[in-house]
């Protein structure tokens, strides 16, 4: 099967599901795992480089506006690739090339490739991604094995936690201006660190939102993650914003590997739960593989 991936946590499902082999395209944003950085790439950015948290924004909305999505797809390499699979997702117009133009261009191809849309919005919906794969590839023993890993973890996390004698209000900011507060599964993901969200809706839309309600909920931990930045540009987008961030009152603010372990609803959002319970409960939670970064405001 000749497979090309248009959404980055498809390209890491695949892979975890032992099928890089047949992988023969990504998007410009595939990067893990590193096996991955050396296909032939389909899409390509429209934004301009080296825009401030403000000015993205705005041109992703102004993009999303006038043509639907944030990417270009190179439909003359899609035809000569001759895909018998692609995979894309319908969750966001600012992490895949939209829904519609994939169908659209699938059509125009001789090789007639099926479009399996991926549109997890919590967590157990992710885990459904699996399966969704797993019958599309014929990959199913590879998919009971990774579901049964990751609940394995998840289970472990959430036996770790019980019982705790509090759990912290924690706030995850996923963009900085305008202030947004991270929906979908990261609550949930919360909640099973042993954690308080006081404004994030499982399952719904990451919210925009501004720094007087984000104060008025008092949160005690603010994880910051800016959606599709790595830790260290976490860092730097958060120190950018610490006069706002102070204003909050947090007994601790992080910065975390948002491209890694939250934005995207792949494997390694586990990755994610362990290091927020870490972060929340670290007597009860070995430090993982993973860091969050502390941020001095």
């Amino acid at each position: 099967m000749r497979i090309v991936s248009l959404v980055p946590h498809a390209t890491e499902l695949l892979f975890a599901l032992g099928l890089g082999p047949d992988v023969v395209a990504v998007t410009h944003e595939c990067d893990f795992p590193a096996a991955a950085r050396n296909l032939p790439q389909v899409t390509r950015d429209k934004l301009a480089p080296g825009l401030s948290a403000a000015g993205i924004d705005a041109a992703v909305r102004a993009s999303c506006d006038e043509s639907g999505s944030i990417y270009e797809l190179d439909e003359q390499a899609l035809h000569a690739l001759r895909p018998d699979l692609i995979v894309t997702q319908a969750l966001c117009p600012v992490c895949a090339v939209s829904v519609e133009e994939v169908q659209a261009v699938a059509e125009t191809i001789p090789s007639c490739p099926k479009v399996v849309t991926l549109d997890p919005r919590t967590l157990g919906e992710t885990m459904g991604d699996i399966r969704t794969l797993a019958q599309a590839t014929g990959a199913k023993d590879a998919a009971l094995d990774l579901v049964a890993r990751q609940r394995k973890r998840i289970d472990a996390v959430r036996l770790a936690v019980r019982g705790v004698e509090h759990r912290p209000r924690v706030v995850a900011l996923e963009w900085f201006d305008p202030v947004f507060v991270a929906g979908h599964w990261t609550p949930q993901l919360i909640e099973l660190a042993g954690g308080v969200d006081p404004l994030g809706l499982p399952g719904e839309h990451s919210a925009q939102a501004d720094w007087s309600t984000v104060r008025a909920v008092e949160p005690e931990v603010v994880v910051c993650m800016p959606c599709g930045y790595d830790g260290p540009r976490a860092h730097l987008e958060a120190k950018g914003f610490s006069h706002e961030l102070k204003t909050l009152g947090a007994r601790r603010i992080v910065a975390v590997d948002a491209s890694a372990s939250f934005s995207r609803p792949g494997p390694r959002l586990v990755d994610g739960l362990e290091l927020l319970a870490h972060v929340l409960h670290p007597a009860r939670i070995g430090r993982p593989a993973l860091r969050a970064l502390d941020v001095v405001v």
